[in-house]
């Protein structure tokens, strides 16, 4: 029986009898004592250690209580537990390309920075709120709902009540509450499309079919589908706008086989050639479920949206998130209701698509020579058609001068497009300079 390799500091903050059990527990858990070691008895330890008897009593008892040791009456204080299983170490993450790149991201937005102040006021608001003494309603905060409804009516065409306005953790969130009422079936999604509602679809046990991104969605590609993931305004990522007479066809294949169609309006409001296109829901509210999102106007940290349900499965998404608390953080619902009444959301996208319409333009200068756009320019980003190792060229160069351009065969699954996509939202102009003039490089330029 060894003396116990422990230290007390007794000006700590902490009791010495927590200091005590704290060490002896590390010893066990680390495996410098194992099972069946005997320790010394409390009266031997508290004299090497120059204190009161009571501390190393109060130690034993706690450890005892615990189940790392045990007190044989006549015969001492012996390790019950075995040593805690060490941890693999984390495989190394490779430092290769890719690793700390500035990303030309396709949903990362501009946000003027003369709107800091208004930002700042929302979130002293927050601080100055009350917050609910218990869970939020399932739907999310009454006065926000109210607000949305009058927006989407306003800017979306869709005309709805506040009671129809589901707040949501943002349009995956909102993807996932639809895909937890709807009856059993494969969802299909654009393709090439959102990595993000395949990998959602997945995870809810689902079978992905890959709808065809340019093609008209007739009843045949429908049949047996629980529902359609649809990009109707503005396809993501060629950035196609689904004609009328597509959009009817898709709500007639709706009717026809009962498959739910999921419109994601990601970023409709960022048109700066025409007006917005008018929601597909606002066509078929009996069909379509609709996602929105703050993220391509507010800071995507935000992480709140909405989901318009069709109104046969209003009252199953609420009863579903009641029992889940699948509710949004009330401080970015009373942040964003804030933003909303002070007219922040509008001054940014109007600011944004006058930047965003002289970005596109400069990435057209330096990639229209080289490739075909894959549709007219609107967002936050545009898409170009390449071969593949030309689109992989202009990434490689983008990535020499320290930047990650997506590639578009990448966002493809069964679908043959290549070609790159080029974000311009989250970055500086100058930051946007140095990967054209990279991009520009890589293709020959």
């Amino acid at each position: 029986m060894a003396a116990l390799p422990v230290r007390l500091d007794r000006r700590g903050r902490d009791p010495l009898g927590a200091q005590l059990s704290g060490q002896v527990r590390d010893l066990v858990t680390r495996g410098t004592l194992r099972r069946g070691d005997r320790l010394p008895s409390t009266r031997a330890l508290a004299a090497e250690l120059g204190v009161a008897r009571s501390v190393a009593e109060q130690a034993y008892d706690q450890l005892v209580a615990e189940g790392w040791l045990t007190a044989r009456r006549g015969a001492g204080t012996f390790v019950s537990a075995e040593a805690a299983p060490r941890p693999a170490a984390p495989a190394r993450r490779p430092s290769g390309p890719g690793t700390g790149l500035v990303r030309l991201s396709t949903g990362e937005p501009w946000i003027d920075p003369r709107h800091r102040a208004g930002w700042r006021r929302a979130w002293r608001e927050v601080s100055a709120a009350t917050p609910p003494r218990g869970y939020d309603d399932p739907c999310g905060l009454p006065e926000l709902r109210a607000a949305l409804a009058e927006r989407l009516g306003r800017t979306r065409g869709l005309v709805v009540d506040a009671d129809e306005v589901v707040v949501t953790a943002g349009t995956t969130a909102g993807f996932r509450d639809l895909l937890a009422v709807l009856p059993p079936g494969p969802v299909g999604i654009e393709d090439p499309g959102y990595r993000a509602a395949v990998a959602t679809t997945q995870a809810a046990g689902r079978t992905v079919v890959d709808l065809p991104a340019e093609a008209r969605h007739e009843a045949a590609a429908l049949r047996g589908l629980a529902a359609a993931y649809v990009t109707p305004a503005h396809q993501h990522p060629l950035g196609r706008v689904m004609p009328a007479a597509d959009r009817i066809a898709l709500l007639a294949a709706s009717r026809a086989t009962g498959a739910v169609v999921a419109e994601n309006d990601y970023d409709s409001e960022l048109r700066y050639d025409v007006a917005p296109v008018p929601a597909l829901a606002a066509l078929g509210r009996d069909r379509v479920a609709y996602l929105g999102t703050a993220s391509k106007s507010a800071p995507p940290g935000l992480r709140v949206g909405w989901l318009v349900p069709p109104p046969p499965l209003l009252d199953d998404v609420v009863r579903h998130r009641a029992v889940v608390h699948d509710v949004g953080a009330w401080p970015t619902q009373r942040a964003l209701l804030t933003l909303l009444r002070d007219g922040w959301l509008d001054a940014v996208l109007r600011t944004a698509r006058r930047v965003y319409a002289e970005r596109a333009a400069r990435v057209a200068a330096v990639m229209a020579p080289h490739a075909e756009p894959a549709a007219t320019s609107a967002g936050m980003y545009s898409t170009w058609l390449l071969p593949q190792d030309a689109a992989l060229s202009a990434r490689d160069a983008a990535r020499q001068a320290g930047f990650d351009l997506p590639l578009l065969s990448d966002l493809c699954r069964t679908a043959g497009h290549t070609g790159v996509v080029v974000g311009f939202g989250g970055v500086a102009d100058a930051e946007l300079d140095r990967a054209l003039a990279a991009i520009r490089t890589g293709l020959g330029g």
